[in-house]
């Protein structure tokens, strides 16, 4: 099906008519002489009100004739159709779709959570309602599909390693999943506006053992950057000693130096320094 915009006439001048055929009819009543026309006139003028129709705004009439597809009328005011025409009315606004919380495993098979929201409106009425039987139930069905298809092509958190992620990668994650929706919602006539996750999160079996990962790792990393600022400032206190030539150090004190600011450096509480005040002898 492919929409045909419908051009119907002004709906009061239709209303006028039937006004005048009333009229008409009302004056003609006691004339025996036109005892039928009456009766014709009132009859015209019931089947002209059956083609009247009201549009609201940002709504869509899609007009049948005995089953036929006529087209549809997306201008909002008083219009007047063909007469015993049926009308089934499309909302054209834009619409919030929030999916239930999914239960599905991300690439690496861990049990993940999540939803989200997409955002849509029709833009062609005729496939809207006969494409589909139902577009509504057929965006919900879809786009849990697709949400499901997107979360399973890529890891919850990469863990430093390099290619995108649910958890990091938000917007292209986004991005894809409006980009595969509109594949499957174009035909019903759906355009989506946005699609963007609203919850994810591990599967509560794992969620414990995942969180652990996750600590574990940022403590690897912040050990590491420390661990390579240390070295840093030991290797320039070495060089600043021997430059300015406060003290004279042989391999083993130097080794004892090196090992005394490690420690102080690197370990996670305050080192309590022990002071040398010298020897008697």
């Amino acid at each position: 099906m492919k929409e045909r915009i419908l051009h119907p006439i002004n709906g009061f001048w239709v209303i006028g008519l039937v006004v005048l055929l009333c009229g008409a009819g009302i004056y003609l009543g006691p004339v025996k002489e036109y005892v039928a026309v009456p009766a014709l006139l009132f009859l015209l003028a019931g089947l002209l009100l059956t083609g009247i129709t009201i549009v609201q705004p940002n709504k869509a009439e899609v007009v049948t004739f005995f089953g036929k597809y006529v087209g549809t009328i997306n201008k909002s005011g008083l219009w007047a159709v063909i007469p015993l025409s049926l009308r089934k009315t499309v909302s054209l606004r834009v619409r919030n779709f929030n999916s239930v919380k999914l239960k599905v495993n991300d690439v690496e098979g861990n049990p993940i959570e999540i939803a989200a929201v997409v955002v849509f409106r029709v833009v062609d009425s005729a496939k809207a309602l006969f494409d589909v039987d139902n577009y509504r139930g057929f965006v919900e069905i879809q786009s849990e599909t697709a949400l499901r298809h997107v979360a399973s092509k890529y890891p919850y958190d990469n863990f430093n390693e390099t290619g995108l992620s649910l958890r990091a990668n938000s917007d292209e994650i986004a991005r894809q999943l409006t980009t595969e929706l509109q594949d499957r919602l174009s035909m019903a006539g759906v355009v989506v506006l946005e699609a963007r996750l609203t919850h994810l999160a591990y599967s509560t079996e794992i969620a414990s053992t995942m969180l652990q990962r996750q600590q574990a790792s940022a403590i690897l990393s912040a050990r590491q950057i420390i661990v390579e600022g240390a070295v840093g400032m030991v290797d320039m206190a070495i060089k600043q000693l021997k430059e300015s030539g406060v003290v004279d150090l042989d391999e083993e004190r130097k080794a004892a130096m090196i090992n005394n600011l490690m420690v102080a450096i690197v370990s996670e509480r305050g080192a309590s320094p022990v002071i040398n005040a010298g020897s008697l002898y």
